[in-house]
C-alpha cells in the first residue's frame, strides 16, 4: 500500500515536471555557500532553519552537501535588495527545497516532495523579500538623495561664493568708477571757468585786433593834431614880448 502511494507521489511529481519543462523554465546550479546572519533572525521551528552555523544532520547542512556536490537544479530565483528566494529541486529523489536567503547566505529552507507545496512557499519568501528589501531600498534611496543634496549643497556655495566675490568686485568697481566720476565732474567745473575766462580774454583781443586792423585799412590821413603855443605871430605888435618898448620913430624909420 505504501508503495501504491509513493508511487503515485512519483507520478505526480514527474508530471509537474514534464509541465515545467515544455513551458520553458530554465535550470542552472545553485553553488552558494552559507554565511552567518544577524542575531535578530527567526530560531528554528519544525523544517524552517536559520543559516546560522548548520548543525550537523539539518536541512540546511543537507542542502549544503547537495549544492557542493551539484545535485540541485534552480527552477526559481527572486532577487529584491540583499534578500533572495529560491526553488531548488533535486531529481534523484524528487524533492524540492525552497529556500530564503540574505547576503547570499542561507536563512531558511523548507524541504517537500509536493510541487504544489513548494509553488506556494517559494512565492512566499519571494513575497517575504519584498517586504525585508524595502526598508533596504528606501534607506539606499534616501542615503542617496542626502549624498546628491550634499552635493548640490557644495556646488551651490562654491556658486554662492564666486556670485559673491563677483559682487564685491563689481561694488569696488563702482565705488572707483564714482570716484573718478566726482573728480571729472570737479575737473569739468575747474575748466568751464577757465575756458569762460579764456573765452573772455579771447574776444577782447580779437576786438582790439580788429580795431586796428580797421585803423590800419582806413585810406584816410588823420594827423595828429598841433598843440596849442603862447609865441606871437612875426610882423604884429601883439608879437612884442612883454615889457618891452617900441620907439615909434625908430619904427618910422
Amino acid at each position: 500500500m505504501n508503495r501504491a502511494i509513493r508511487s503515485a507521489c512519483a507520478r505526480r511529481v514527474l508530471a509537474a515536471l514534464i509541465t515545467l519543462a515544455l513551458t520553458g523554465c530554465s535550470a542552472t546550479v545553485l553553488a552558494t555557500q552559507p554565511k552567518p546572519v544577524p542575531a535578530s533572525t527567526p530560531t528554528p521551528t519544525a523544517q524552517v532553519v536559520a543559516a546560522q552555523q548548520a548543525a550537523p544532520g539539518s536541512t540546511v547542512a543537507y542542502l549544503q552537501q547537495l549544492m557542493d556536490s551539484h545535485q540541485l537544479t534552480e527552477l526559481r530565483t527572486t532577487y529584491n535588495g540583499t534578500y533572495g528566494a529560491s526553488l531548488l529541486f533535486q531529481a534523484d529523489t524528487l524533492t524540492y527545497f525552497a529556500v530564503l536567503f540574505h547576503d547570499k547566505a542561507i536563512w531558511r529552507v523548507i524541504k517537500t516532495e509536493s510541487d504544489k507545496s513548494a509553488e506556494g512557499l517559494y512565492r512566499s519568501f519571494a513575497e517575504q523579500t519584498e517586504q525585508l528589501a524595502q526598508a533596504d531600498i528606501d534607506a539606499l534611496r534616501l542615503q542617496a538623495g542626502k549624498t546628491y543634496a550634499a552635493k548640490m549643497v557644495a556646488a551651490n556655495q562654491q556658486r554662492l561664493q564666486a556670485l559673491q566675490e563677483d559682487i564685491s568686485h563689481q561694488q569696488q568697481q563702482a565705488k572707483q568708477v564714482a570716484l573718478q566720476q566726482e573728480q571729472a565732474r570737479q575737473q569739468a567745473v575747474t575748466l568751464s571757468s577757465d575756458l569762460r575766462s579764456t573765452s573772455s580774454e579771447l574776444s577782447a583781443i580779437e576786438q582790439r585786433i580788429q580795431q586796428l586792423k580797421a585803423q590800419q585799412d582806413n585810406p584816410e590821413l588823420r594827423l595828429p593834431a598841433a598843440a596849442a603855443s603862447t609865441a606871437p605871430v612875426a610882423g604884429t605888435p601883439d608879437a612884442a614880448p612883454a615889457g618891452s618898448t617900441v620907439d615909434a620913430s625908430a619904427s618910422s624909420h
